[in-house]
C-alpha cells in the first residue's frame, strides 16, 4: 500500500477522484490481485489509517477512503429524532449512498487497482453502522470491520433479526471503547450490550467474529481503532480458503 512514513510522513503514493460531491482516496496495492478495503472516513482520516496500517503487519492491499460524506445521512439506514438537544436528526440515506459506492465509487477506483481478490469494507461509528447495515443490502463485501460502530442505532437489532443478508461474510471484526457505554443518554448507554448482542447472534448463525475492548471512550484513538479492524480482517485465515 502506498503510503512513506520513514522519509516523508507528508507523502503518500495515492490516486484521487470525485464524484457526487465525495472525494476518493485510492491506496494502491504494490502487487496484482490484492483485497481492497473500502473506509468511509471524514476528510484526511484517509492517511492517518494508512499510517497507522503501515506499521502493522498486514499482506499487501488497496485501501479506498471515502470523505465528504453528510455523516447522519449517508450512513443512517433510516430515520430517527434528535439524541440530544446538541445532536441532529438522522435522515436515512444509507441504500442512496451505497448504491453511489457500489455503482460508481468502487468501479472507479477498482480500475487503479491491480486485479481485486476480495472486498472489505470497515467504518467508525455510524460507518462502523453502515458496515453491518450493508450484508442485507449488497453480497459485495465479504468481510467486514465495525469500529465503535454505532449500533445502539434504534430498531437496529429487530432489523437485524428479521431480515437475510445478501451474502454470509468471511468474517465480521467489532469493537468499542471500554467508557463508550457510561453515558447519560438512554440510547448510546446500550452500545456495548448492543454490540455483544450482534455479535453474539452472528457467531450463533457459524459467522467467524471477533470482539475488541479498547481502553478509553468513544473518541480515543480512532484512526488506529481503524485501523486495528481493517488489519485483523486482512490477517483473518477463512476456512476453506
Amino acid at each position: 500500500m502506498g503510503c512513506d512514513t520513514e522519509v516523508e510522513r507528508e507523502r503518500i503514493d495515492k490516486y484521487e477522484f470525485n464524484t457526487a460531491d465525495k472525494r476518493i482516496e485510492v491506496y494502491p496495492s504494490p502487487e496484482p490481485d490484492s483485497p481492497i478495503v473500502y473506509i468511509n472516513t471524514f476528510e484526511g482520516e484517509g492517511d492517518n489509517v494508512c499510517r497507522a496500517l503501515e506499521n502493522m503487519d498486514n499482506p499487501a492491499f488497496t485501501l479506498v477512503a471515502v470523505s465528504g460524506l453528510k455523516w447522519e445521512h449517508d450512513m443512517a439506514p433510516w430515520d430517527i429524532p434528535p439524541l440530544s438537544k446538541k445532536s441532529i436528526p438522522c435522515t436515512g440515506g444509507a441504500d442512496d449512498y451505497l448504491r453511489l459506492l457500489t455503482e460508481e465509487i468502487m468501479p472507479r477506483a477498482e480500475k487503479m487497482a491491480d486485479g481485486v481478490s476480495w472486498r472489505g469494507l470497515a467504518g467508525y461509528s455510524l460507518a462502523g453502522l453502515f458496515t453491518v447495515y450493508s450484508l442485507y443490502r449488497t453480497d459485495l463485501f465479504s468481510r467486514i470491520a465495525s469500529v465503535s460502530g454505532s449500533l445502539w442505532f434504534p430498531g437496529l437489532m429487530d432489523y437485524i433479526t428479521s431480515h437475510e443478508m445478501k451474502r454470509l461474510p468471511d468474517c465480521v471484526y467489532f469493537s468499542l471503547g471500554d467508557l463508550e457505554r457510561r453515558t447519560r443518554n438512554p440510547c448510546l448507554k446500550t452500545v456495548q450490550e448492543s454490540t455483544e448482542r450482534i455479535r453474539s447472534f452472528y457467531a450463533g448463525h457459524g459467522i467467524d467474529t471477533f470482539f475488541r475492548l479498547n481502553p478509553g471512550n468513544h473518541f480515543k484513538n480512532a484512526d488506529q481503532r481503524t485501523a486495528a479492524g481493517i488489519s485483523w480482517i486482512l490477517n483473518r485465515q477463512v476456512k476453506g480458503a
